[in-house]
């Protein structure tokens, strides 16, 4: 618990931190003593993935709060004054963990005393995690691009509601295994899908580097323009050497990311002579636009815009 990311300008976050954390410690119920919502599960979720997770597996029994809405970027969120009350009367809370919401650490460890604060990605096992290049043996965050390990955080998320709420614990393990069969096909769909497309022009190229267990489950090669993290912007080199890949692989069509500025893959674009690509959800789910608006549908979503713009089909 507790997590901080590298680079996290602690001077500049301390004083919001400082304020929100007076007012969460001492003065917060209980998890046993907070009131549930119509009699459901009060669960809070810091991104839409992990919130989505959680409505699929509490069903009727919870009411699920996702802090951060579409277009949200994780890495970069701080919480407002405004968050606080949800923080306060949630019953769970549900984070991606792994670094993701760096600067929300200290707020998780004084919640933690008072009720349910779990990092989902917990039980994946550290031997299926990719590292984070130059960061001291932290892992990548991005999970959630292979379906498989997603199937291990809805598990964790099934054990967690089902410990809060012994009532239906049955309801949930069901709902769990049920959505897990769905998590198989649309796993086999992305693979069936990246294999239209020849393996060495299975090259993907983003605007950050989020795409990585994407491209380990389904056969790509993944260049992010801007690393791991959103924090600073791309340097001159990273634009040059993506521009050099492109002429060099002839690579169709590259693509930007709902939750990051388009700047830096527009000009790659430009200088590379490639096709921009339609936009890709990576660390947030779409907002008005039903394909994308669910874990299911983000993902398919973005794996029918890459393959079909690889191949030349938009």
């Amino acid at each position: 618990m507790g997590e901080q990311r590298p680079g996290c300008d602690t001077k500049f976050v301390g004083g919001i931190l400082g304020l929100l954390l007076c007012l969460l410690a001492g003065c917060t119920p209980a998890a046993s003593q907070l009131p549930a919502s119509n009699g459901r599960l009060n669960v809070l979720a810091t991104t839409g993935m992990v919130a989505d997770a959680a409505r699929v597996v509490g069903g009727e029994h919870v009411q699920v709060t996702a802090l951060m809405g579409p277009g949200v970027d994780p890495h970069l969120y701080q919480p407002t004054a405004r968050d606080q009350g949800r923080l306060k009367s949630a019953q769970v809370i549900l984070y991606n963990g792994l670094h993701l919401e760096g600067r929300m650490g200290e707020f998780f460890e004084a919640l933690s005393r008072t009720r349910t604060v779990v990092a989902v990605t917990r039980d994946i096992p550290e031997d299926r995690l990719l590292a984070w290049q130059s960061t001291g043996g932290l892992h990548d965050p991005h999970v959630w691009f292979d379906v498989q390990l997603w199937k291990i955080v809805v598990e964790t998320i099934a054990q967690e509601l089902s410990a809060a709420d012994t009532a239906h614990a049955a309801d949930y393990a069901r709902r769990a295994a049920t959505y897990q069969k769905e998590l198989d096909a649309l796993d086999a769909y992305c693979l069936k899908r990246a294999a239209e497309v020849p393996t060495e022009q299975r090259v993907l190229i983003t605007s950050h580097d989020a795409f990585h267990y994407f491209g380990r489950a389904y056969g790509f090669e993944v260049v992010g323009i801007q690393g791991i993290s959103t924090d600073s912007e791309a340097g001159l080199k990273a634009i040059t050497d993506a521009v050099d890949l492109i002429k060099l692989r002839h690579i169709r069509a590259i693509f930007p990311e709902t939750s990051v500025p388009r700047a830096a893959i527009e000009r790659v674009a430009r200088d590379s002579g490639a096709v921009l690509g339609e936009e890709l959800y990576s660390d947030a789910l779409g907002g008005p636009e039903p394909s994308a608006a669910t874990y299911a549908g983000m993902i398919r979503t973005n794996i029918d815009q890459i393959i079909d713009a690889l191949l030349g089909s938009r």
